[in-house]
């Protein structure tokens, strides 16, 4: 398999092997889904870490494959790319992206799914489609603007340059920078630490933050609203609570 599901900690690790540079082939692309789809359903998954292995995040797409492609197969094509992405990027629990060495076009779009992003003292980043006379298509163009801002979106993608790890953490396109054989295990550690929480207020907490970026604050004010109230229906609120009050504050074990 190009992509595996592997659980421990309550932390599912979803880890790109398609070596030597993890392309993101039409096959690899379908796994994804399949797997962000799964660790959605699975309730031993509470937090998921996306990881490309120690040399490489993922490198593209597998352009020989796609070169091969006229309009009408991209045609068909293209929303299957985005819907595999999209369901990473749905994920209801916390993601995080453990980025070592190329993260590039597909690889890039990738990271931009997860809510976090480490990235190994040896990574680049970016965009490189336009060098295709292409412009990116599994989210690039929509999600990166919305992470580091339109104009250092359009540098990137307009440009097509590679981003180093020190300059990806200014631009605001990573969060971490760290040894670059440390990534997984720093990932690991933030992922392990968000899946002793409260599920239900951590699902609550990204859709609320997600689903507010894409509309008006009005609207986003009432998904806050929504969820919030929820939550007084749930045993982690009634655990959390009374935690506080017996034990003092951030002692609460959610189940």
């Amino acid at each position: 398999m190009t992509v595996n599901l592997e659980v421990a900690e309550g932390v599912g690790t979803i880890r790109l092997d398609r070596p030597p540079m993890n392309a993101l082939d039409v096959a690899t692309q379908d796994r994804l889904k399949e797997l962000a789809e799964e660790a959605t359903r699975r309730e031993d998954v509470r937090a998921v870490v996306i990881y490309g292995g120690e040399k490489v995040f993922a490198a593209g797409a597998d352009i020989k494959e796609m070169q091969a492609m006229d309009h009408t197969a991209m045609v068909l094509r293209a929303r299957a790319l985005q819907d595999a992405f999209t369901a990473v990027a749905r994920i209801p629990k916390p993601v995080v992206a453990a980025v070592t060495g190329y993260a590039l076009g597909g690889g890039c779009e990738l990271t931009l799914c997860a809510d976090f992003r480490i990235a190994g003292e040896n990574a680049k980043l970016g965009q490189p489609e336009i060098l295709l006379g292409l412009i990116p298509g599994a989210g690039g163009t929509q999600r990166l603007p919305r992470l580091i801002g339109p104009s250092k979106a359009k540098d990137l993608i307009f440009t097509g340059r590679m981003v180093k790890a020190d300059e990806a953490l200014a631009l605001g396109l990573v969060d971490r920078v760290v040894p670059a054989g440390e990534v997984y295990e720093q990932a690991h550690a933030w992922a392990a630490r968000l899946a002793q929480g409260p599920a239900l207020a951590l699902r609550a907490a990204k859709e609320a933050v997600d689903a507010g970026l894409e509309t008006d604050i009005d609207t986003g004010l009432t998904v806050e609203r929504n969820w919030f109230a929820g939550l007084f229906a749930t045993e982690d609120r009634e655990r959390g609570m009374r935690s506080f009050v017996e034990e003092g504050p951030g002692k609460a074990k959610f189940l």
